[in-house]
Parts: C-alpha cells; structure tokens; sequence
C-alpha cells in the first residue's frame, strides 16, 4: 500500500519529539492540522484533556447515573442470591491499565507482542485458582479467559459435545440455569437447547429436593453425553456422588456448575464438586466476590481403567476446553477481568474469607427461621446454602408482586418459580440470598430484622392485592401501586428500610 506525501507529513508530524514532554506525558503544543480546519494545537489541547479529565467533568450524566446506583446499594437491602459487593482491591484491578491490552491466546502463546505482563498475570490467576481449591496441578487444570458463567458453559458443552449431542441439567423452573438447556413445551429457549438436545431433571414437587431416583432412570433412556451438576436456586447441597455413578453408568461426563457456590467451596463451607466431577465451571462475583467473569476447571490424567486389560483412557479435556475457549467462542481475553479473579482468588484463601463464607449460611439459616416463625413456607424447609425460596402461594400472592412492593421499600430481590407452578409467568416464589448484605457485616440478629421487613413489604402487597379483582394482572397490579392512598405505608417502610441499610458501610470504592 503506498503513502501519499501529505500522510507521510501527518505520521512524521505524530511521531515527532514534540508530542512528548519531557515527563513523558502527552504535550499540550502539536504541529499544525494539514487540513486547515481548526489548529492542530487546539485540536490536541481538547483530545489531550478529555482523556485526562476525570469522569465527574468529562462525562457527568453517566457519572451521576453511577453515583445514583452507589446511592441505592448504599440505603437498599441487596438480597439477590446472586449478588454481591467486590472489595476495594477487586474493583481496583479492574479499572486498570490491564483493559488496554489485547492478548488472544494463552501464556507463551500469543498472537500480539508485548504480552509478557499479561502473561505472568494469568499463570499466577490460573496458580491461585487450583490453590483456592487445594487442587493438585498434576491432576487439574484451569482456563480463567471465560468472559463470564454463560460463556463457560457454553464453552463446556462445545469442547465435550458434539452439535446436537445430549445434555441433562436442573430443569429451570426447578432452580436450574438457563444456560442447562432450558426449553418449553413449544419452544428452544437457551442456545444449549437450541444447538444441542436437552433433557431436564426435576425436583420432587412434594419435597423440592431433587429426585435422583427419576434422573437415573431417565439417564438410562436419554444416554446423555454431559450431565450438570448445578443450581441457579435451589437451597440444598447437591449428591455429587450419586450423579457421578449416574454420569459413570451412562459414559457421561459429569460437570459442576457451582457459579452461585463456588466461594462457599472454596472456604469449606459446603461440599466440594472436586472429587466427584471431569469439568467444573463458575462465575466469580456471587459467593466468590470478584469481578464479573468466569472459570473453568478440568481434569488431567486417567480418565478410565478397563478392568479387562489394564488399558487407560486418559482425559483430553485441556486442549478440548482452551480451544472451545479461544478461538472457538471467544477472542481476546478481558485481562484487567482477571487481574480482579486473581485478586479475588488471593483473598478468598484468607482466614478472614472464611469466617465470612461461615457467616454468609449462618445469616442464611437465621433468615429462613425468622421467615418459617412468620409462617412463611420455605421450599425444602431451610437452606444449607446461601439463598432460600420462600414459596408465597400460602399466602395468597406471587413473586411479581411481592418483589415490586420490596423494590419500591429499597429491598432488591427476584421473582422465581417454585416446584408445581402452572406458569413461569406467574411465579410463586421469591429468591432471597445472604451473600451481599453478609459482606456488609450483617449478623444473624440483622437478619432477623430483614425478616420483619420483608414481612411488612408482603402485608402491604396483600393490602393492595385486596383492593384489587382476583384477576388482576401483574400490569394493573403495578399501576394501582401508584393509588395515593398507598403511597404513605409504603414511604414509611422505605424511609424504615434506608435508616437501617444506611448504619452499615459498603465495601469497593470510595466515591463510585
């Protein structure tokens, strides 16, 4: 390609001296614009300031939507079991210098120059990540490049199955993910469904545990390539041991998805997936309190011995999974994203860390009794966990508009089907978790308070619901919310709910 005699003037311009002060820093004083339309020294003050300038003056509409946002999870209740608050160090990292870098490929294998800060960041992410869980390198391996849970999964299912091959996981409406192949009766809803052919297991609707007896029958039919062990809501520790001899029976691969756990595990809290599964996959902001991202862990070795011969079938899971990473549904990794796991990862082998993950079930249990003494009915009757259903079907109401009321008392929690719903579009549950309210240093005594908000927020939601056709729908519902005569009870438990919220600190940054 060649260049013409006025370009070569503009890059001979750029790159001379003159750009650069003698600190280094980009030099206020530039050559002349070529095209004449403003001078250049002008143009270069203006480009040089706005990427000096802080966000407050450079860009105040969103740094003011930002300072509303720390504003509401300063006075509100976060319990979204999958939420949490990162610590100082964790956002740190993440709004580093490391988001300037490209580096597709992996350590000692890149297709960029200049990586070998990079490189060194993601060997030591991938050290702490098996250190974090007493993994042996010999044994497991770890790709920290996942741009997030979902991303990971998928990435599983395409490194282990083949297009249209067979998936089994937690049936959504009964606590599993979405990405585990959730469809209806009419329609592919998750790309796993879509690309790849999904059977559900389910809960026992009586009980709401899961009912192993049905998914190992069912196995038996179905022949799944991959069997997924893991919950998106569902409050009990999953029998890792019964679904490996169900995955072993079938020649399945057995992955754990233990994104909303994966802290809890790490700390000992809660049974560890390690000993039983190929594959395990995780997000790192829920319980594991990072940034947003994601893992997956595999296994190295012996896969298999025929008790026949002696011959071993070894696992060729690493190449399979790196590849199905990048280039297979990713490009360059998001290495200020793993700076914050690494950081996380290093944190989360403290002392301290486990107390918190102890006191994140302790709240958990504390919250679920109070609910129960308030004659709340709770699916599987408690928690081992970090998060409850409360099933409000008892009480004559829903998840959609309980959770509207909440929301507008400064209470954040989700909406969720429970075991026997008709309809996903009316569920009957509400999902509430510890995690984040935990790391503000809520105790089990605070939770007791929380209980007795959600309790008012409900009574004030049947209140409106009595005013109200039977029929109503969740629309109309949310529009008679605004009835004035509402707007006083209301006030007063979000005016209730802030004073409390607001005597406890929130971690991360100091100002965003």
């Amino acid at each position: 390609m060649s260049i013409s005699a006025s370009d070569s003037r503009e890059i001979e311009a750029v790159l001379s001296p003159q750009y650069i002060d003698a600190r280094g820093d980009l030099a206020m004083a530039t050559p002349t614009n070529l095209n004449g339309e403003l001078p250049s020294a002008e143009i270069w003050q203006s480009h040089n300031k706005m990427v000096l300038e802080p966000l407050d003056t450079n860009d105040p509409e969103v740094f003011n939507i930002i300072k509303k946002e720390k504003q509401r999870q300063r006075l509100g209740l976060e319990l979204i079991a999958s939420e949490n608050f990162a610590s100082r160090a964790v956002l740190e990292a993440l709004g580093s210098c490391l988001n300037n870098k490209y580096s597709e490929g992996y350590p000692g294998q890149r297709y960029y120059g200049g990586t070998e800060c990079v490189d060194e960041l993601e060997r030591l992410c991938q050290k702490r990540a098996l250190e974090a869980y007493n993994l042996d390198p010999q044994k497991w391996g770890v790709n920290v490049q996942p741009y997030s849970g979902s991303p990971a999964n998928f990435a599983v299912y395409t490194a282990l199955v083949e297009p249209h091959g067979r998936i089994m996981g937690l049936d959504l409406p009964d606590g599993g993910h979405l990405t585990h192949g959730f469809m209806t009766e009419k329609k592919k809803i998750s790309a796993t469904s879509i690309f790849f052919e999904s059977m559900p297991y389910k809960v026992d609707p009586s009980t709401g545990y899961i009912d192993y007896d049905r998914l190992e029958e069912n196995a038996r039919l179905f022949h799944p390539k991959l069997i997924i062990a893991g919950v998106s809501c569902y409050s009990r520790n999953l029998d890792y041991a019964r679904m490996r001899r169900i995955a072993t029976e079938n020649g399945a691969y057995l992955l754990a998805d233990m994104a909303h756990i994966s802290g809890l595990v790490a700390a000992g809290v809660v049974p560890s997936p390690f000993e039983h599964c190929d594959v395990v996959s995780t997000t790192t902001h829920k319980t594991l309190r990072g940034c947003r991202a994601g893992m997956i862990f595999y296994r190295k070795g012996t896969r298999s011995v025929d008790p026949k011969t002696g011959k071993e079938t070894p696992y060729n899971l690493e190449s399979l999974i790196n590849q199905a990473v990048f280039p297979g549904l990713q490009g360059g990794p998001h290495n200020h994203a793993i700076a914050g796991i690494a950081v996380a990862l290093k944190q989360a082998m403290t002392p301290e860390f486990r107390v918190y993950q102890r006191q994140v079930v302790a709240n958990c249990k504390a919250l679920a009794a109070a609910l129960l003494g308030m004659g709340y009915h709770i699916v599987t009757g408690g928690s081992d966990n970090h998060l409850i259903l409360v099933d409000l079907r008892s009480k004559g109401t829903d998840g959609g508009r309980a959770e509207r009321v909440l929301e507008i008392c400064s209470i954040a929690c989700n909406k969720n089907t429970c075991p026997g719903d008709k309809s996903a579009l009316r569920p009957s549950g509400l999902r509430l978790g510890t995690p984040a309210l935990t790391s503000r240093g809520f105790q089990e005594q605070d939770f007791h308070r929380v209980a007795v908000f959600i309790h008012k927020g409900i009574e004030l939601t049947l209140k409106v619901q009595s005013d109200m056709s039977p029929k109503a729908t969740l629309k109309e519902f949310k529009e008679h919310l605004g009835d004035e005569k509402y707007q006083g009870p209301l006030q007063a438990l979000k005016e209730e709910v802030e004073a409390f919220a607001a005597t406890f600190p929130i971690p991360g940054l100091p100002v965003l």
